[in-house]
């Protein structure tokens, strides 16, 4: 019998951003599972290799380390945090392996070593911004978690509403791993400035806090609200609906999603996981992009990193958020950007909806505010 193919999984079953990690190894798993129920991949069943680098950077790359330099993987899947990416894709590139990145980040890079598969800036905060300049203003209040992320995200979300006329009231950080009592600075400077908008880049375990605590203050979501990057269906299960209510967020994919591909998906990662489990994005994008490096294995005959690279040149897949493909100009992918609002169930419900893919553009070098159209909102606040 012809031995399995071997995917490395680095997703943090422990530590502070656990509860969206597991997202991303469950999705994972599934995609694998219904892979090898179809009879694998050129004839031979991938076998995962699951570590848990428990949020942390240096483990990250030490259970990285581990998984190239003995030949168990040759391909890696994970990582959430940009400080864990970053951990990790020098040992990859200098292993000549490939890292699939799952998640939204700050763009801003490239590695002929990574397939980046979650949204670039281009394909999110762009569109977040043009639909929040409309429904609610442009005095915004950045409050975001102390790492390299929220910095760089706040920096181009300050340049586009720079671009608008708007403006920065204050930027507030907290730490990665926040008590409750850590936001109350934010929520002091949100009453003193009275902002149009609060945009957090809080991750993890905060995110539930910091909502919990805006609601706790009184705000009204209705003409304030939390817009977010980082607060998909996994944080929203750690809130009460009246915290979640309201407030915004910007993603290819949110569980909602009609269609046949992503009720699937969603159907399936339920009955595998839970009636009740989250689906966020980031397990959409950790789902197709195993999909993705099945089809480029087959097409390659080979999981050598470079071949795999090649062929997904050529590979499109029918994810649940839609048709996606790899650039390869930029080993970025073509996505859906999306955006929706919490109702009073604390589920979200779509707003804005691209009406073709969008090429990602990592660097921001043509796309503009004005490439966005008023007339793909769907409704304004209520």
């Amino acid at each position: 019998m012809n031995p399995p193919w071997r995917f490395g999984l680095l997703c943090s079953q422990t530590g502070v951003t656990a509860r969206v990690e597991t997202t991303q190894l469950n999705a994972s798993l599934l995609a694998i599972e219904q892979l090898n129920q179809a009879g694998g991949v050129a004839g031979r069943l991938i076998e995962p290799l699951v570590c848990d680098p428990a949020s942390n950077p240096k483990q990250f790359a030490a259970m990285a380390e581990r998984l190239l330099n003995h030949g168990r993987a040759r391909l890696l899947f994970g990582c959430y945090m940009s400080s864990t990416r970053k951990a990790v894709l020098p040992l990859v590139e200098s292993y000549r392996g490939l890292l699939f990145y799952p998640t939204l980040y700050e763009g801003f890079e490239y590695s002929k070593h990574c397939i980046y598969t979650g949204a670039a800036p281009n394909q999110n905060s762009m569109q977040l911004a043009r639909y929040l300049f409309g429904a609610y203003g442009r005095r915004f209040f950045f409050v975001g978690s102390n790492y390299v992320y929220p910095y760089e995200s706040n920096r181009i979300m300050a340049e586009l509403i720079r671009q608008a006329g708007g403006a920065v009231l204050d930027e507030i950080y907290v730490p990665l791993a926040p008590q409750p009592g850590d936001f109350e600075k934010a929520i002091r400077g949100i009453a003193r400035t009275k902002p149009d908008v609060v945009f957090s880049t809080v991750v993890g375990e905060g995110t539930a806090m910091f909502h919990d605590a805006f609601h706790k203050a009184g705000f009204d979501p209705v003409r304030l609200p939390i817009a977010s990057l980082t607060t998909g269906e996994a944080e929203v299960a750690d809130m009460t609906p009246e915290a979640a209510c309201g407030h915004v967020t910007a993603a290819p994919f949110f569980d909602i999603l009609p269609g046949p591909a992503a009720a699937g998906f969603v159907s399936a990662y339920r009955a595998r996981f839970g009636a009740d489990a989250p689906v966020p994005a980031a397990a959409e994008a950790a789902y197709f992009q195993v999909m993705l490096a099945a089809k480029a294995i087959g097409q390659a005959g080979s999981d050598d990193p470079a071949l795999v690279q090649a062929a997904l040149a050529e590979c499109e897949y029918d994810a649940p958020q839609g048709r996606v493909r790899i650039d390869r100009d930029n080993n970025h992918t073509y996505l859906w950007p999306r955006v929706a609002r919490l109702n009073a169930a604390g589920r979200f419900e779509l707003v804005w909806n691209a009406r073709t893919p969008v090429k990602p553009d990592p660097y921001r070098v043509t796309q503009t505010l004005d490439g966005w159209p008023d007339d793909a909102v769907h409704q304004p606040p209520a």
